[in-house]
């Protein structure tokens, strides 16, 4: 497998892995000049996981001299990455390596948590930035709820502040070579990017860690996918998938045979995945047909509304900032609800009633996220064009949340760029039993929004009458729920 100055190791991905195993493979190699394990050695026995990589040196007339020999160790509080042991010669060299590998694997598994094996993934976030670290740190807090919406168990999070993006990796090869070790000593299978990337930086990443990469964006059409349950939903996931499929579709390599198995590879399905450009292109074609069928369905429904001149209110927001709940206790109904980012993928519409025999359709969105990427929003514009004939635009919004305001900005920004900023708005301050009541009125004043708590139906009341103020400004307030 080598030469005189160099060895160029095969492709190993075929052999074993999986969190807490190591490759079952050993590396034993010779250096001519009796020089000691090298750092490319180490970064060898790092990346691919072997079990163990041996160095025999030899001397002048050729004969085996020192021995040196390298094993990655599991995580320990002095953060060191291997153990580098050497014997002066072949005589002196008693070690049971069976039983040393084995002792490795039971340690190295014992840092993944019985609690963990209901997680099909474990994985890094990784953030690379040229501004602020605190920025990143806070985008990660984020992408770690998206993985654990996902059922994605995360085991780490890196940042790295660079003077200069590498166009090839993103993040530089040191760093890289960090976070590989991290894998092994934690059983991750899988690297999570904050940034975007490039079709080539998927592959370079994949090959030089022999590893899943996805990034946020991925990481979003997978949870899409797994939660699409109407049949627009779903022509929207597959759609958005095959999109961001295409520009990868440039050869079969290991990048791709990784999108193609498990997260970022659900939806359209395996053979979909590695079908060519035509079939794609026809496919996509195809689709964008069956979205405009349900446009034209979704139309005359809206048109039926309009005709029977009821109001329509419509709620967004940050995800998971309480838009469900709002609407289930508002029309006493039971979509569905969970502590989790995206909860909501297809729009859902019931009937509020008030006193006096008037009532209003009043309809749940996806929630929104910073930094979504173009595609994704634009792909699923359809899910958004009943924002179009609402009247009214409830923008609830989590009162509870650090990043309450940016959280409000980056809604604000989106409608704007989809052109809803002439309709009305009613910003809702959902969460209030979560904080003290005199920050909950400090908030209330400099935001200028309405204070409620979505699981606790008295608190709404003053949110109906600022509904009713709007809708029917002659109306009276409304007293009682």
């Amino acid at each position: 497998v080598g030469e005189r100055r160099n060895i160029q190791l095969p492709d190993l991905s075929g052999y074993r892995t999986g969190a807490g195993r190591l490759k079952g493979l050993r590396l034993i190699h010779t250096h001519l000049n009796n020089e000691p394990i090298s750092q490319d050695d180490l970064i060898d026995l790092i990346l691919t996981g072997l079990d163990l990589t041996v160095c025999v040196g030899v001397d002048k007339y050729g004969i085996p001299a020192t021995i040196t020999y390298a094993h990655i160790l599991p995580k320990n509080k002095d953060g060191v990455g291997w153990q580098v042991e050497t014997v002066p010669d072949i005589g002196q060299l008693k070690v049971d390596f069976l039983e040393l590998i084995s002792s490795l694997e039971e340690e190295l598994s014992r840092n993944i948590s019985g609690s963990s094996m209901q997680y099909k993934d474990r994985a890094i976030l990784v953030s690379v930035t040229e501004g602020p670290r605190w920025k990143e740190e806070e985008a990660l807090e984020e992408l770690k709820e998206l993985a654990k919406t996902d059922d994605v168990q995360v085991v780490g999070k890196v940042v790295q502040r660079v003077k200069k993006i590498d166009p090839r990796f993103l993040i530089g090869k040191g760093k890289l070579s960090e976070l590989v070790l991290m894998c092994r000593q934690m059983g991750c299978n899988l690297l999570i990017f904050n940034n975007k990337l490039t079709p080539a930086q998927v592959k370079n990443l994949a090959d030089f860690t022999e590893m899943k990469i996805i990034d946020k964006g991925q990481l979003i059409l997978d949870i899409f996918a797994r939660r699409a349950k109407s049949r627009e939903g779903k022509i929207q996931v597959e759609l958005a998938q095959l999109r961001y499929i295409l520009p990868r579709l440039t050869g079969k390599h290991s990048a791709m045979s990784r999108l193609a198995g498990g997260i970022g590879g659900r939806g359209p399905g395996e053979t979909k995945l590695e079908i060519d450009r035509r079939r794609i292109r026809d496919r996509i074609a195809r689709l964008k047909k069956e979205l405009q069928s349900i446009r034209k369905e979704r139309e005359q429904r809206r048109r039926l509304r309009k005709k029977n001149e009821i109001p329509i209110i419509s709620i967004v927001g940050y995800t998971n900032a309480g838009k469900s709940t709002l609407l289930n206790t508002l029309t006493h109904s039971n979509v569905k609800v969970e502590n989790k980012l995206f909860a909501t993928l297809d729009p859902t519409s019931r009937r509020l009633r008030f006193p006096e025999e008037k009532e209003v359709i009043i309809t749940d969105t996806v929630g929104f996220i910073r930094d979504i990427p173009e595609d994704l929003l634009d792909a699923f514009a359809a899910t958004l064009e009943e924002l179009y004939d609402a009247d009214l635009l409830l923008h609830v919004a989590d009162i509870s949340s650090p990043y309450l305001e940016d959280h409000i900005k980056t809604v604000e920004d989106i409608l704007n760029r989809l052109g809803l900023d002439t309709i009305p708005r009613l910003l809702v301050l959902n969460k209030k039993d979560l904080l003290p009541e005199e920050q909950v009125k400090k908030i209330e004043k400099k935001l200028g929004g309405i204070a409620i708590s979505a699981i606790d139906p008295p608190s709404l009341i003053p949110l109906l009458n600022h509904i009713k103020e709007i809708m029917w400004p002659e109306a009276s307030s409304i007293q009682v729920l």
